[in-house]
């Protein structure tokens, strides 16, 4: 399908109606991520018993975390081979390309045969599937996050970049809270047998509409500018890299405790919160699923809230000073870890208040990224740039995660190293973050130094 001709526009004017622009980069990623969490959801509750079986519960769920790690490393990759051509061909037909790759994925996973239909090929195919979803999210992120912020008015990026944020709580709203009711309404031998294929079959329902939705967009009027001036790189990543690598380490630095941090607080939680108390090699905090995911949910409903807040603070305050304050709030929080959570044990205000300051924190520090990524870039090279910086952080800060939280807690469970792990990662994006520049007032349009990522 052929896109339809920008509009004339004023030469400060977006390309597309504001309230599309937040729409279409709301309900995308709100998809991608609805996706992405009904695997990490899965990769607790179902993976392992029917992908991985063996008589060690433990090894069975080191090896889904396995699985669920191995988009990480496919999210670099989407970043660049969507990333390519977001830079040179447009934004508009990567975002609906990206989004095809995904909800194809995951559609997928939920039509696979298990472990016990026929054997050993199963994990395989789903490691197969999962690295398709890390590639379509690889894409996805940076191309949302500029079809919000090339069409925003420049004072009010940091809101208008939250846009896009505020797909991962809404997606993990989604994928949890369907999860939670089929598992409310089932016997577990129904959710165990074929139930747990809903949530990955509806994504092909969502898919549509996101597509309904892109497919209405035109492309933005920054990058139509910069294509007339010839300023369109031939090889973004080689571009990327030779012009542009002070803010691409720095990005990728910038977002890592943003990522050990959600996942510690989804993925690792939910595997902590519902472990046995006693009767297992390392003891939990004794929840049954349903509740701590009903917990889970509540605290997803604080990171929805602070999300857009963050990003009106980043426009009103600047990125660098609201992101300085929130990761140092991140560091201070690691280190509370064992005494929220030695407490918690079946108690439910103890959990959900850990759950409710650790994912407002989330939102906080996930909110102004929408906007200081993209704004590290010029346009030539912002659709890769951003998504190299955001995905690789994926890699250092995501991947290992869940899987380094299991083995620092220990075997009386313990996880006060688990909180000093987010910390540490809190502690290099302090000083990433510390060495680079405000962002808030650089124009999108115009070729920023690259010298100037660095803080003066």
């Amino acid at each position: 399908m052929s896109s339809p001709a920008a509009p004339a526009t004023a030469p400060n004017s977006p390309a597309n109606p504001r309230s599309r622009v937040i729409i279409a980069s709301l309900v995308g990623t709100s998809i991608e991520f609805y996706d992405f969490y009904v695997y990490a959801t899965a990769a607790v509750i179902v993976f392992p018993a029917l992908f991985f079986p063996s008589d060690n519960a433990f090894a069975e769920q080191v090896l889904s975390f396995a699985t669920f790690a191995l988009a990480f490393f496919a999210r670099p990759l989407g970043s660049i081979v969507f990333g390519h051509f977001g830079d040179r061909i447009g934004r508009k037909a990567t975002l609906v390309a990206s989004l095809l790759t995904m909800g194809i994925s995951t559609f997928l996973i939920g039509v696979l045969p298990t472990f016990e239909q026929i054997g050993v090929l199963a994990p395989i195919l789903l490691a197969v599937m999962r690295f398709g979803q890390g590639l379509g999210l690889g894409g996805e992120w940076s191309g949302a996050a500029l079809l919000a912020t090339e069409n925003a008015p420049e004072s009010k990026r940091g809101i208008f970049g939250s846009a896009p944020q505020l797909g991962a709580p809404i997606g993990f709203i989604l994928a949890n809270g369907l999860f939670l009711i089929l598992s409310l309404t089932l016997p577990q031998d129904a959710f165990l047998t074929w139930a747990w294929r809903i949530p990955f079959l509806l994504s092909a329902v969502l898919v549509i509409v996101g597509l309904y939705v892109r497919l209405k967009l035109v492309e933005a009027t920054v990058f139509q500018r910069a294509k007339e001036r010839g300023e369109v790189a031939k090889l973004p990543l080689a571009d990327v890299v030779r012009t542009a690598w002070r803010p691409l380490i720095l990005g990728t630095f910038i977002m890592l405790a943003t990522y050990v941090l959600f996942y510690f607080m989804t993925a690792f939680t939910l595997s902590y919160g519902t472990t046995p108390l006693e009767g297992v090699a390392k003891p939990g905090l004794g929840f049954d699923r349903n509740t701590f995911l009903g917990l889970l949910l509540i605290g997803v409903v604080f990171f929805g809230i602070t999300t857009p807040l963050a990003g009106w603070l980043a426009d009103k305050y600047g990125r660098r000073r609201t992101l300085i304050v929130t990761t140092i709030g991140i560091l201070l929080f690691g280190l509370t870890f064992q005494v929220w959570l030695g407490q918690a044990q079946q108690d439910a205000f103890a959990a959900v208040t850990f759950l409710i300051v650790g994912l407002a924190l989330m939102g906080m520090t996930f909110g102004p990224m929408g906007a200081l990524l993209p704004e590290l870039f010029p346009t030539r090279v912002r659709y890769t740039g951003s998504g190299i910086s955001y995905n690789v952080a994926s890699i250092l800060g995501a991947s290992l995660a869940p899987y380094v939280a299991l083995q620092l807690w220990t075997t009386d469970g313990d996880i006060f190293l688990v909180g000093l792990y987010l910390s540490g990662a809190a502690l290099l994006t302090l000083v990433a973050l510390l060495l680079t520049r405000e962002t808030r007032d650089v124009s999108l349009d115009e070729e920023p130094s690259t010298s100037g990522a660095l803080a003066p």
